[in-house]
C-alpha cells in the first residue's frame, strides 16, 4: 500500500536524522516563530486592528467558546521557560490558573480536543498575553482581528510553520507526541511547574 510504505519511509527518515538537544530546538523554533512573526506583521498586520486600542482587549483569547490553541511539546517548553522570568508568585497563580482552566472546562488528553475549547491561562487583563515575545504560539501569532476574510494570512502559513514545529519536535524528543489545548500541554509536557 503507498501511504503506510510514504509512512514507513518517512519515520524511517525521522530515525536516521541526527537529534537536536532540547536547548538548540528551543533556538530554532524561535527562528520560525520570528519568521513568521516578521511575515505576519509586514503582510497582513497592517489590515488588523490594534490590539492595544481594542475595545474589548483580550475577548479573543478570553473567549471560551473560540479558544482551541493547541501546541507541542517543544511549545509548551518554550512558554514553561518564558514564564519561568516572571515572579514565583505570579507563577504560581499561573500554574493554579492552568489547572482551573483544565478543571472547568473538563479537558482532556483522551477525548477529541479539536472539539475543546476554553479561556487562556497566560492572558493577563491590563498586560495582555503574558509569553508574548518568546513562547507565544503559532496560531496566536497568526490571529488578529480582520475586517475583511480576504485579509487573513492564509491558512499555509501556519501549516508550514506547525510542520516545521512537528520535524522539531520528533528531532529532539526521538517521536510524535499528541498536540494538545495548551492548559494539557502545558500539565503534560512541561516540567514540575504544571503538575498537579
Amino acid at each position: 500500500m503507498i501511504v503506510s510504505r510514504n509512512i514507513e519511509l518517512s519515520v524511517i527518515g525521522y530515525i536516521k536524522m541526527k537529534l537536536l538537544s532540547e536547548q538548540k530546538a528551543l533556538d530554532r523554533l524561535q527562528a520560525i516563530k520570528s519568521d513568521l512573526r516578521y511575515e505576519v506583521s509586514e503582510n497582513y498586520e497592517h489590515r488588523a486592528k490594534n490590539c492595544l486600542t481594542c475595545e474589548t482587549q483580550g475577548a479573543c483569547c478570553l473567549d471560551a467558546h473560540f479558544v482551541n490553541v493547541h501546541i507541542s511539546r517543544l511549545e509548551a517548553v518554550a512558554i514553561e521557560r518564558s514564564l519561568s522570568k516572571l515572579q514565583p508568585k505570579q507563577r504560581g497563580e499561573i500554574a493554579d490558573r492552568v489547572a482551573n482552566t483544565i478543571e472547568k472546562y473538563a479537558l482532556r488528553a483522551d477525548s477529541d480536543t479539536f472539539e475543546q475549547t476554553y479561556a487562556c491561562p497566560l492572558f493577563e487583563m491590563g498586560i495582555g498575553c503574558l509569553v508574548h515575545e518568546d513562547g507565544k504560539p503559532v496560531p496566536c501569532i497568526l490571529h488578529a482581528c480582520y475586517e475583511m476574510a480576504e485579509y487573513l494570512p492564509p491558512d499555509e502559513l501556519q501549516m508550514i510553520a506547525e510542520d516545521q514545529i512537528e520535524e522539531l519536535n520528533i528531532r529532539t524528543y526521538g517521536h510524535f507526541r499528541q498536540l494538545l489545548p495548551l492548559p494539557l500541554a502545558l500539565r503534560f509536557y512541561a516540567t514540575d511547574s504544571f503538575s498537579k
